[in-house]
């Protein structure tokens, strides 16, 4: 039987996020990629208030599976798709052959960081979620990368302009209020992936090496001089480590 693969994107970000990877996954897995509501084809999703949580987006994607007739597949989240990959993984573990972490933490937000989000909301309802991501999203890459690459990272604040304000500050309020998930990691009755950026100024290296030690089965991976877009900055890199992953487990 083919194996499934289920990657989901990251905040400020749709399902193209993955491009550079999708070919070849493609040649040996079924690969799907939704957009979560309020991206991509989904960007004019109507935020309710009890939508506005990570628990809620895990829900999404069940009901996505199922309407889509898929039982049994290996999650990958990048970022805060890794958050969602978790709650999913903590409320459905009975449809995960494996799940994984891509530049991300089942830790939760520490005060220092919460506070960060709260002024990055106040931020976006004052001057709008473009402006913010404008100047958040080149900060995300390592520094050698993102002075050699100034194109993709302007392709990628383009791109950014589809996003709707009410819909970047429901994910970021989704991100702040998420509970610490490492009892998720520890009780893991599948094998996880953990692909960690050197030089992530989002997710530190210290803290995804502690995280690694806590699944019975852990595979990881460290990218070399690669910040929080592995898929960009080491597109190679990142799916060799998928690929390993997925052929060792699945």
């Amino acid at each position: 039987m083919e194996k499934t693969i289920v990657l989901l994107h990251g905040f400020g970000e749709d399902n193209s996020i993955f491009d550079s990877i999708l070919p070849t996954l493609r040649e040996n897995y079924t690969v799907i990629v939704p957009n979560f509501p309020g991206s991509g084809e989904l960007v004019k999703h109507h935020w309710l208030p009890k939508e506005q949580s990570i628990e809620w987006l895990a829900d999404w994607v069940a009901d996505f599976l199922q309407e889509n007739k898929l039982r049994k597949v290996a999650m990958l989240g990048h970022s805060m798709g890794g958050y969602i990959t978790l709650a999913f993984a903590e409320k459905y573990p009975e449809q995960l052959s494996a799940f994984g972490l891509l530049h991300s933490t089942a830790f939760a937000d520490s005060e220092v960081k919460k506070e960060t989000r709260l002024k990055a909301v106040l931020f976006m309802k004052k001057k709008g979620g473009f402006t913010f991501l404008k100047t958040a999203i080149p900060g995300l890459f390592a520094t050698g990368f993102a002075n050699k690459s100034p194109g993709l990272i302007d392709d990628l604040i383009q791109k950014a302009k589809s996003f709707e304000t009410k819909t970047l500050i429901a994910y970021y309020e989704a991100m702040l209020h998420r509970p610490d998930r490492t009892a998720v990691l520890r009780n893991a009755q599948v094998p996880v992936l953990i692909i960690a950026g050197e030089e992530d100024p989002a997710v530190p290296l210290k803290d995804q090496l502690q995280q690694a030690a806590f699944p019975p089965v852990c595979h990881f991976f460290t990218l070399k001089q690669v910040g929080h877009m592995g898929m960009l900055e080491d597109p190679s890199g990142f799916l060799k480590a998928i690929v390993s992953f997925i052929q060792a487990n699945g």
